[in-house]
């Protein structure tokens, strides 16, 4: 095949530093559209970005020219970056969670996201994010999920 053919739905999920809550609700929004276009911009195709003030969830289409760990990097240091030099000072937590999505949940996971406020009224990040690698069946350490 003189093609190469890819289509990666990724459940992307990070916290901010220590996990505080360093994203004011009136600029969640604004966060929000500022890292889809980052990955709209390095042809990644983003769905839906939503999340709390102490973390971030995204869902997208993983672009077959660059690499997941990559894509991550750029969102990451492009994002603090503007929120430090627009906003108030600011850190992303070091490590992230990618999990591919099949097609069929593309839909599911989205609403999972627009409804995290409602989400987090009954439970914390950690226990989300421990169950969201437990029933992807990722394995971790406590000792260094949580910086």
């Amino acid at each position: 095949m003189s093609q190469s053919l890819t289509k990666q739905y990724i459940h992307l999920v990070f916290s901010t530093k220590k996990r505080a809550d360093m994203i004011s609700k009136q600029h969640l929004a604004k966060v929000h559209a500022y890292v889809a276009g980052i990955l709209n911009n390095i042809s990644c195709s983003a769905i839906c970005v939503g999340g709390t003030p102490n973390h971030i969830h995204i869902l997208y289409v993983q672009s077959k020219t660059i690499t997941l760990s990559d894509t991550v990097r750029i969102v990451k240091t492009n994002s603090s970056k503007w929120i430090n030099e627009n906003l108030y000072p600011f850190a992303w937590q070091n490590g992230y969670g990618a999990f591919s999505v099949s097609r069929g949940h593309v839909e599911l996971v989205a609403n999972y996201i627009k409804n995290q406020e409602a989400h987090h009224s009954k439970t914390t990040y950690q226990d989300e994010f421990r169950r969201i690698c437990e029933k992807n069946d990722a394995q971790y350490d406590e000792r260094y999920v949580w910086d």
